[in-house]
């Protein structure tokens, strides 16, 4: 039996669970007050104060950290990796605190997998860290030479799906090909093939979503960012966090668009039905990669426990491959689970060579 330890630090909360095989022990989610955040300089700052959370936690719920036999922790922002696990090590460490690709959260996550692997004897794992990218060459080609597509997001659940279909029509992950759309407060697209994500749509050219304003026209945008009235920082936030659902309707949550549209506001439902086809759109637009031959269209996160939105992309999109939806989203399980396929030697995990330029 694997009894593991599952991190996944947040902005604003550290998720930690501890799991026997795939037996969830406990799940807690610990929330940080911006007051409490505050106290530090950058994130690598926080190393100590989260290392003691987790530590207070397990001693919580009665879990001794000598009767761990792994730690996965959420990856952090590494440079681009490649999907799977990764061996927790001294240079992956060095690279997070020293020369990480921006400041987030789920750097700490490493470290202290790293601390505690390093005082217990425990091996330590990220698993489809947050810079996975897979992309084939040809993926990554735009019209302007210093600028390219990038493979990186929602890879951790996406994969899950993806790994959890080849599971249940018994075949090896290399082995079959899917399109899955992830669906939550933003949406992306991506193509699972010979075992690799070799092409993505994520949320800043994709979909429109809930929360994030997806692909624009681009010489309106232009324009726009040279109004005057957006510098960097609000133009990011219009479409990042203001755009979408809560642009048109004043909402994120897709159950209240749903709720406005059975009263009748046919607005409401024009530009949902907008947002659902624009996924369609995104799903028939990364299959010609693999010449249209797709086992299954998967559909996850939150937004696929909505039968309004998944019977409208089935409708559009089934002519192209068998719609299977799979929906929410489980990063602790799906961390859990990545961390066992290692310990049971159904993966190996690959080890990261710190990059100083």
């Amino acid at each position: 039996m694997e009894k593991l330890l599952i991190l996944n630090p947040g902005s604003t909360s550290t998720k930690i669970a501890v799991f026997e095989d795939e037996t969830p022990l406990f799940t807690e989610s610990i929330t940080h007050t911006p007051e409490e955040l505050a106290a530090f300089d950058c994130v690598a700052d926080q190393y100590e104060f989260r290392r003691d959370l987790v530590i207070a936690t397990l001693k919580k719920h009665g879990v001794a950290l000598e009767s761990l036999t792994g730690i996965v922790s959420r990856g952090g922002l590494l440079p681009p990796i490649e999907a799977g696990a990764y061996e927790v090590n001294d240079d992956m460490v060095w690279q997070l605190k020293n020369k990480p690709q921006n400041e987030h959260a789920s750097n700490v996550g490493a470290m202290i997998a790293r601390a505690l692997s390093k005082q217990y004897g425990i091996p330590a794992f990220i698993y489809d860290g947050i810079t996975v990218d897979e992309l084939l060459p040809i993926n990554k080609i735009t019209g302007l030479p210093g600028m390219r597509r990038k493979g990186m997001g929602h890879n951790l659940n996406t994969r899950a799906a993806a790994l959890r279909y080849a599971r249940e029509n018994g075949k090896a992950y290399a082995d079959v090909t899917v399109i899955v759309a992830h669906l939550g407060g933003g949406i992306s697209v991506n193509l699972h093939h010979n075992g690799r994500i070799e092409d993505f749509i994520n949320d800043e050219e994709g979909p429109f979503s809930p929360e994030r304003a997806g692909g624009l026209p681009m010489f309106d945008v232009i324009k726009l960012c040279f109004t005057g009235a957006y510098d960097y920082k609000s133009m990011m936030k219009q479409v990042k966090s203001r755009g979408g659902l809560m642009a048109h309707l004043g909402t994120t949550d897709s159950r209240k668009a749903e709720e406005m549209i059975a009263g009748g506001d046919e607005h409401a439902r024009l530009v949902y039905d907008a947002m659902a086809l624009n996924v369609c759109k995104n799903i028939g637009k990364i299959a010609p990669g693999v010449c249209g031959k797709v086992d299954a269209i998967l559909l996850t996160g939150g937004i696929a426990y909505s039968k309004y939105v998944t019977d409208y992309i089935t409708e559009h999109v089934s002519f192209l491959a068998p719609v299977v939806v799979y929906p929410g989203e489980d990063e602790m399980q799906s961390l859990a689970l990545g961390g066992l396929r290692v310990l049971r030697g159904e993966e190996t995990a690959k080890r990261f060579h710190k990059c100083e330029n």
